[in-house]
C-alpha cells in the first residue's frame, strides 16, 4: 500500500516512516525538503495520487496566531483537496491533548481548524491527540527561562516518547479510520515542574527551576485537567527514566 507521509523528514515523521517501510508498504516522506508542500500546493497532488493512507505529521513553522491559522487552514485545504481528488481512504493527523481546552492560545485555535476541517473533509479520517513528547522538555524548560531561573507551571501532564508515538501512528495507518478523535500519552501522570526538574538535573543544567501556578504554557494558564487525556487513552510503554538514560547514552 502506498502512504504518503506530510512532515515524513521530522521527528515523528522519520521515525513513521521507518516504521511503515520494515512493514514492506510503499512510504513517501513528504516534505518541501523532497519536493511536497502543502502551503504552495507544489507536489501535493502528484505525492498524494495512487494512496491509500496520508499521514500529517507537518507543523506550524511559528507558534503566534496569525502564523498558525494561515499554516493549518492554507495547508488543510491543499492537502485534503488533493486527497479528495486522489481517493484517498484514510486521512490521519496528529494533533494535541487538550487543544478543545486551550483555544486562548493562537497556535491551539489553528490547530482546532486544522481538525474541524478534516472533520468536514468528507475523508474517512482518524485524528491522533498526543500529550507532549519527552523530547521537547528542553524546549518547555526554555519557554519559562528568566536568566537564572525556569518558571514551570505545577499542572499534571503524561508525556510520551516520540518512538512511541511513531509505533502508534504506524499502527493507526494500518488500520481502518476511526472517524473521530483517539488519545495516546505516556505511562505516568506528572507535574510539568518535577518533570522538568528532573530534567535539568540530569542534563546538568544550573539553572534553578520554580514551581509558579502562574506560569503560562503557549500563552494559557495550566490546571490538573487541561493536558491530561481522558478516559482510555492508549499508552505508549516508554517512562521518562528510561527515555532519559537512553538519551544520555545517545550523548
Amino acid at each position: 500500500m502506498k502512504i504518503v507521509v506530510i512532515g515524513g523528514t521530522g521527528l515523528i515523521g522519520s521515525k513513521t516512516v521507518e516504521r511503515l517501510r520494515k512493514k514492506g508498504h510503499d512510504v513517501l516522506a513528504a516534505a518541501p525538503n523532497t519536493g511536497v508542500n502543502t502551503i504552495t500546493g507544489e507536489g501535493v497532488a502528484e505525492a498524494v495520487a495512487g494512496a491509500g493512507v496520508v499521514i500529517d505529521l507537518a507543523n506550524s513553522p511559528a507558534f503566534d496566531e496569525k502564523s498558525a491559522l494561515e499554516f493549518f487552514r492554507t495547508a488543510g485545504h491543499n492537502l485534503l483537496a488533493a486527497e479528495m481528488a486522489a481517493g484517498v481512504k484514510h486521512h490521519i493527523a496528529l494533533s494535541v491533548v487538550g487543544t478543545e481546552r486551550l483555544q486562548s492560545s493562537g497556535y491551539f485555535r489553528g490547530k482546532h481548524a486544522q481538525e474541524e476541517l478534516i472533520r468536514s473533509s468528507g475523508i474517512p479520517y482518524t485524528i491522533v491527540h498526543s500529550t507532549q513528547f519527552y523530547e521537547f522538555t528542553g524546549a518547555i524548560a526554555q519557554s519559562g527561562a528568566d536568566g537564572q531561573t525556569v518558571h514551570l507551571p505545577p499542572a499534571l501532564f503524561q508525556p510520551i516518547a516520540a518512538d512511541d508515538v511513531a509505533d502508534i501512528m504506524a499502527d493507526v495507518a494500518l488500520g481502518s479510520p476511526a472517524n473521530h478523535m483517539i488519545e495516546i500519552a505516556g505511562p505516568d501522570r506528572v507535574r510539568m515542574s518535577d518533570l522538568v526538574t528532573q530534567y535539568l538535573k540530569a542534563t546538568n543544567d544550573p539553572r534553578t527551576p520554580i514551581a509558579d501556578p502562574r506560569a503560562l504554557y503557549f500563552g494559557v494558564e495550566l490546571d490538573d485537567s487541561t493536558l491530561v487525556p481522558g478516559d482510555n487513552p492508549r499508552i505508549g510503554p516508554k517512562r521518562f527514566d528510561d527515555w532519559l538514560k537512553q538519551s544520555a547514552r545517545k550523548n
